[in-house]
C-alpha cells in the first residue's frame, strides 16, 4: 500500500472539501434533488478531466513543483506571467477568506476557554502556526492532513447518522424553483467546491516515483471523495429540512443553528466539521502558494514564508467582513486557471513528440480538449448569468 499516494488523494479531497460544502443544500435544494444531483455530477466530471489535463502537463515537463515551472516550460514568458498573475490572485483570495474564517473560529474557541483574543491576534496566530507547518514541506502537510481529514469525515459521518433516521422522502422530490437559468448560475459555487487543481504540481513532485496509472487514480479518487460527501450531505439535509424552508436561510450559520436546535449536539459537530474543512483547505492552498514562491524566488525559507503569508494576512486584517465577496472573485479566476491555462499547457506539450510512453497522458484526444474548452465557456456563462 502506497501511503504517499493515499495521503496525496486526501490532500486533493481536503483542499476541495471546504466549509462551502455546508451551503450546497441552500443553493441546490430549491431546484429539486434530481436536477441538483445531475448538475453536481456534470461539474465534477468537468473539473476532474480538467485536473487530469493539468496532471499531463505537469508530468510531461518533468513534474514541475509549481504552476510557475510548468508555465515557464510550456507557455513562454508571456504565458508564465499571465499564469502567475492568475494563480497569485486566486491563492491570495482563498487564503484571505480562510484566514478570516479560521480567525473567527479561533476567537470563538479561545473565548469559550476563558482566553479572549482580538480578531487580529487570532488571525495572526493561526496564520503563523499553520504557516510553519506548511513551510516544513509536503510530507509534513500530508501526515497532518491525514489526521485532520479523518476527523472531518468522522464529523460528517456522525452528522449523517444523526440526520438519517428522520429523512422524509416527500421533501426529496419537491421543486421550489424551476428556473433552469438560475440553476446554471449555481455552477460557479459547485465549481469552486471542487477547486483542488492548485495542489497537483506539488503532488506530482511529491510522488515522483509513481506510475502514470497511480497518478491518475490519485486525482480521480481525491475528486470522488468530495463528490460522495456533497451528495450524501445534500440528501440528508433536504430529507430533514424541506426546500421551501432552506431557501429562507441567508447564511450557513442559520442552517447550522436550525439543525442544532432539532438534534442535540449536532451544532457542535457541524462547527467542528467547518473548522477542520477550513484547515484542510488552508493547508492545500497554502502549500501550493508556498511551492510557487519557492520555485519563483529561489530564496531561503524565511523569505518564502513571509512572501507567502504576509499579503493574505494583511488582506484578512483590513477586510474581515468580505469573506463571501472574496470567494466569489476567486471563483471567476479559478475558471481561467483550472480550465483554460491547463488546456493551453497540454496543447503545447502534445505538439512535441513523446519521449517516454510511461508519462501520463489524459484520454479523449482532441475531442476531449474541445469538450473541456466548452466546459470552461459554460462556467464563464454561469458566472455572467
Amino acid at each position: 500500500m502506497n501511503t504517499k499516494l493515499i495521503g496525496s488523494s486526501l490532500i486533493v479531497a481536503g483542499t476541495a472539501l471546504g466549509a462551502g460544502m455546508l451551503a450546497i443544500p441552500m443553493v441546490l435544494a430549491q431546484f429539486g434533488l434530481l436536477w441538483g444531483t445531475l448538475l453536481m455530477l456534470f461539474i465534477w466530471a468537468g473539473t476532474t478531466y480538467a485536473a487530469l489535463i493539468l496532471l499531463e502537463a505537469s508530468c510531461k515537463v518533468g513534474g514541475g513543483v509549481s504552476m510557475n515551472a510548468i508555465a515557464r516550460e510550456t507557455l513562454g514568458k508571456g504565458g508564465q506571467l499571465i499564469t502567475n498573475g492568475l494563480l497569485y490572485a486566486l491563492l491570495v483570495c482563498l487564503l484571505m477568506a480562510y484566514i478570516i474564517g479560521a480567525g473567527d473560529l479561533v476567537q470563538k474557541v479561545t473565548a469559550s476557554m476563558g482566553i479572549p483574543l482580538s480578531t487580529i491576534s487570532s488571525q495572526v496566530g493561526f496564520t503563523v502556526l499553520v504557516g510553519l507547518i506548511v513551510s516544513a514541506g509536503t510530507g509534513v502537510v500530508d501526515k497532518l492532513n491525514r489526521v485532520l481529514f479523518i476527523g472531518m469525515i468522522l464529523a460528517l459521518v456522525l452528522t449523517l447518522i444523526s440526520l438519517a433516521p428522520n429523512v422524509s422522502f416527500s421533501g426529496l422530490s419537491e421543486v421550489v424553483n424551476s428556473d433552469k437559468m438560475a440553476l446554471i448560475s449555481t455552477s460557479s459555487v459547485l465549481f469552486t467546491s471542487f477547486g483542488f487543481m492548485v495542489v497537483i504540481p506539488s503532488l506530482v513532485t511529491y510522488n515522483k516515483d509513481a506510475s502514470k496509472t497511480q497518478l491518475r487514480n490519485m486525482i480521480i479518487v481525491g475528486s470522488t471523495i468530495p463528490l460522495i460527501c456533497y451528495l450524501l450531505w445534500l440528501f440528508a439535509v433536504v430529507g430533514n429540512l424541506p426546500p421551501h424552508e432552506l431557501v429562507q436561510y441567508s447564511n450557513v450559520s442559520e442552517l447550522i443553528s436550525v439543525l442544532g436546535q432539532q438534534y442535540r449536539g449536532l451544532e457542535f459537530i457541524l462547527s467542528m466539521f467547518t473548522g477542520l474543512a477550513l484547515l484542510t483547505s488552508f493547508l492545500g492552498v497554502a502549500m501550493a502558494l508556498y511551492d510557487q514562491n519557492a520555485d519563483l524566488l529561489r530564496a531561503g525559507k524565511p523569505v518564502v514564508f513571509v512572501t507567502t503569508f504576509i499579503l493574505p494576512l494583511l488582506g484578512a486584517v483590513v477586510a474581515p467582513e468580505h469573506f463571501l465577496a472574496i470567494l466569489s472573485y476567486a471563483g471567476i479566476i479559478l475558471v481561467f486557471l483550472a480550465v483554460f491555462v491547463p488546456l493551453s499547457m497540454t496543447m503545447k506539450v502534445r505538439r512535441a513528440p513523446a519521449e517516454n510512453d510511461e508519462v501520463y497522458e489524459a484520454g479523449g484526444g482532441m475531442i476531449g480538449m474541445s469538450v473541456i474548452f466548452l466546459f470552461g465557456c459554460f462556467l464563464l456563462f454561469a458566472q455572467a448569468v
